[in-house]
């Protein structure tokens, strides 16, 4: 047999177990589960659209605020202004053309300027994600290990110390954390950036990644202590009920290591919890964080979503609550299918 022909039966076989695996999950109630899913996703969606549309429209009136800015505009020009935005159509009326356009992936333009939405939140887009995905994932993968270390050594010095911390990091206000750091590393010190993302000169050798670090640091910092505070109560509070389980002192006492009863058995159960934290977090990752943005002045989507709230420009401000939206519910989805694979006992149907 060739060369040529083993690689061909090889690929075959390959591509036959992938048709397979196909085939199977397209018949599973995996897959009935997911689809139901999101069937389920298109009236909850189109029902937090109309509620925001409606609470928009409730705030006040965006060329109000234009005429305030420039009180000269005479009255020919903001019937015009009214006209070119659809303003001066009912509001159903206005309701059901954006969400066609929605539908289209059109997201209108600024009241402000006249720029396509869709072009102003993809300049935005990837400061957010860059600045929150880095904060939730090192939250998460930090708090794991303390939070466990903590509940198995229970009112001893290092719990009480790590109770105060993130009981301290819950209720702490996240601008004044980001005001104390900015002090202290980037106007006593000078080692940080002050804010933004970029620098202009470039920080630290002028090199363009460690510039990119440098401003990184600070807001991560904040965003991660805060995080971490919540998932390591979490974690500590549902490893103390499954330490005392008895399938955890069943598996102690028929000889396993500690190291294996902890991470292998109790910690699957006792992770749901922020496992579905971890969820919501990243479901609104794009939302941003809004007071360390502005503390920071990181041009992300959460200080722009406050400052097109302040103006009424309803265009950003759906686009982007749409998409908050519908990575919520798509979060919410993985979740479930998650729990399935972290906790056996739990089936979707």
């Amino acid at each position: 047999m060739s060369v040529r022909e083993s690689g061909g039966k090889k690929a075959k076989s390959f591509l036959s177990r992938v048709a397979q695996g196909i085939q199977s999950f397209l018949g599973s109630s995996m897959f009935r589960y997911i689809v139901r899913r999101l069937l389920y996703m298109i009236p909850v969606a189109v029902g937090i659209s109309i509620i925001s549309f409606i609470t928009m429209y409730a705030a006040g009136d965006p060329i109000n605020i234009i005429r305030l800015g420039r009180p000269t505009v005479d009255k020919a020009t903001i019937d015009a202004l009214r006209a070119y935005y659809g303003l001066d159509k009912p509001i159903p009326l206005q309701y059901l053309t954006w969400l066609t356009n929605l539908l289209q992936l059109n997201f209108g333009k600024s009241l402000y300027g006249g720029q396509p939405v869709n072009l102003i939140i993809g300049n935005w887009f990837w400061e957010t994600i860059k600045l929150s995905l880095i904060s939730v994932l090192l939250a998460f993968a930090i708090s794991i290990p303390i939070g466990i270390d903590s509940a198995r050594k229970q009112y001893s010095k290092q719990d009480v110390v790590v109770t105060s911390i993130s009981l301290f990091g819950v209720s702490m206000p996240t601008f004044w954390l980001g005001l104390i750091l900015i002090i202290i590393f980037s106007f006593q010190l000078g080692w940080l950036p002050s804010g933004g993302a970029h620098g202009d000169p470039l920080m630290w050798w002028g090199n363009p990644v460690l510039d990119e670090i440098a401003h990184l640091i600070l807001p991560v910092t904040v965003l991660v202590y805060v995080g971490l505070a919540q998932n390591i109560r979490l974690i500590r509070a549902n490893m103390l009920e499954v330490l005392r389980s008895d399938y955890v002192l069943a598996a102690r006492a028929s000889g396993l290591s500690e190291r294996k009863v902890i991470y292998k058995y109790a910690l699957r159960n006792a992770i749901s919890p922020v496992i579905t934290f971890l969820g919501i977090s990243l479901g609104t990752i794009i939302a941003g964080a809004p007071m360390t943005e502005y503390v920071f002045n990181w041009p992300g989507l959460g200080r722009r979503f406050v400052d097109a709230t302040t103006r009424l420009d309803f265009p950003i401000v759906m686009g982007i609550t749409m998409i908050i939206t519908v990575m919520a519910l798509v979060a919410n989805l993985i979740v479930d299918i998650a729990y399935v694979y972290v906790d056996p006992r739990i089936r979707l149907r």
